[in-house]
C-alpha cells in the first residue's frame, strides 16, 4: 500500500475547491460591465453540453478544460454564464449549447465531470463544476413553478425571471447526507445498492427530507437503509455533486450495534469491514470501490488510512 500521510489524510474533497475563481456575483446585474468583460481580448469561454465540455490531454500528462477567446466562440443560438474572474483577471464565461463545437485539429475530446473531474487541475475543475450545475438546472426549470409561463434567463445564468408574474427563481440545490458508519469494534459499514453491479460498494447516503436536520437526516437513513441505530454524528466536509444538483454533505457516524437489517428496495446488500477484510476484498477484486472523484473515497479512506485502488 503507498505510505499514507497526515496530510494525505487531510486533503481537499475533489470538486470543492475554488480554484482561485472569484465568482464576482456583485457584477451579474451590471449588463454594461458583463458586455465588457465578454468583449476583453483576455477573456476565455467554454462550450457546455449535456454535462460536458471539450478537454484535452497534453503531451505532458495533464488534462485541460479547452477554452478560447470569446471572439472565436460559437454563440449562435447558445446560453452564455458569466462563472468568474482568476487572479491574473481573465474571466470566464460557459456557452449552453445543444452540441459541443467539432476541432478542427481532433485531439480535444469531450468529457464530464465524473470522467475528467480528478484530471482537470483545480481552476478548470471549478469553472467546469459551475458551468454543469447552471446548465443542469437552466435545462429542467424554463418554466414559472407560479404560473406555468416560459421564464426567461437574468443574472448572467444565475437567475430565471417569469415575464407574466414577475418571480424569480434560483438554482436548485438538493441538501444529501453521506456517511461512514463504524461499529464498536472500528469496522465500517459498506452497502450496494440494488441496481449496482455485484461487488461495488461504498457509504450509504440518500436525500435530506424538509424540516430535517443534517444529523436527523444521518440518523434516518442508515436506520431505513441498515435497519442501525447511530448514536455519534460528526460533519466531515462537502461536495458540490451536480448530477443533475446535489450538494453532498459528509459525515461520520457510530452506530450502537451491529445487526444490518437492509430495506431491499434501494440497499440490496451491507456489510461491516475491518481493514485487513477491506484490502483482502480489494486486493482479491471481491468489493469495487466507488468513484475516485466521489467523497465517498475520501470518508472511506479516511477510515481506511491509504487510498483506495483506482
Amino acid at each position: 500500500m503507498t505510505t499514507w500521510t497526515e496530510q494525505d489524510a487531510g486533503r481537499p474533497i475533489t470538486l470543492t475547491g475554488d480554484g482561485g475563481i472569484d465568482r464576482d456575483a456583485h457584477h451579474r446585474l451590471d449588463e454594461a460591465w458583463l458586455a465588457a468583460a465578454w468583449s476583453h481580448p483576455s477573456t476565455r469561454c467554454f462550450v457546455v453540453s449535456g454535462g460536458q465540455a471539450l478537454v484535452l490531454d497534453t503531451d505532458d500528462g495533464r488534462t485541460e478544460l479547452v477554452t478560447t477567446p470569446t471572439f472565436d466562440a460559437p454563440i449562435t443560438e447558445a446560453h452564455r454564464y458569466f462563472l468568474g474572474t482568476d487572479a491574473e483577471g481573465v474571466r470566464y464565461f460557459a456557452l449552453q449549447k445543444d452540441s459541443l463545437p467539432g476541432r478542427m485539429d481532433d485531439l480535444a475530446r469531450p468529457a464530464g465531470l465524473r470522467e475528467a473531474g480528478a484530471l482537470l487541475g483545480e481552476r478548470d475543475s471549478a469553472l467546469l463544476v459551475h458551468a454543469i450545475a447552471l446548465e443542469n438546472w437552466q435545462r429542467m426549470h424554463r418554466f414559472c413553478s407560479r404560473c406555468g409561463e416560459r421564464t426567461v434567463i437574468a443574472a448572467a445564468g444565475h437567475v430565471r425571471r417569469c415575464p407574466a408574474c414577475g418571480a424569480e427563481h434560483y438554482p436548485r440545490t438538493d441538501p444529501a447526507v453521506i456517511m461512514l458508519v463504524t461499529d464498536a469494534d472500528d469496522r465500517c459499514l459498506l452497502g450496494r445498492q440494488v441496481h449496482w453491479p455485484e461487488g461495488r460498494f461504498s457509504t450509504l447516503a440518500g436525500f435530506v427530507e424538509p424540516g430535517e436536520s443534517l444529523e436527523n437526516a444521518v440518523v434516518r437513513e442508515v436506520a431505513e437503509e441498515a435497519g442501525l441505530v447511530v448514536g455519534e454524528v460528526s460533519y466531515v466536509g462537502s461536495q458540490p455533486w451536480p448530477f443533475p444538483s446535489s450538494l453532498m454533505l459528509g459525515f461520520t457516524a457510530r452506530a450502537t450495534g451491529t445487526d444490518i437489517r437492509v430495506d431491499g428496495e434501494e440497499i440490496g446488500e451491507a456489510r461491516w469491514f475491518s481493514r485487513d477484510e477491506l484490502r483482502t476484498a480489494f486486493e482479491s477484486g471481491q468489493v469495487l470501490p466507488p468513484g475516485g472523484i466521489s467523497i465517498a473515497a475520501r470518508l472511506i479512506e479516511r477510515w481506511y488510512g491509504g487510498p483506495l485502488p483506482d
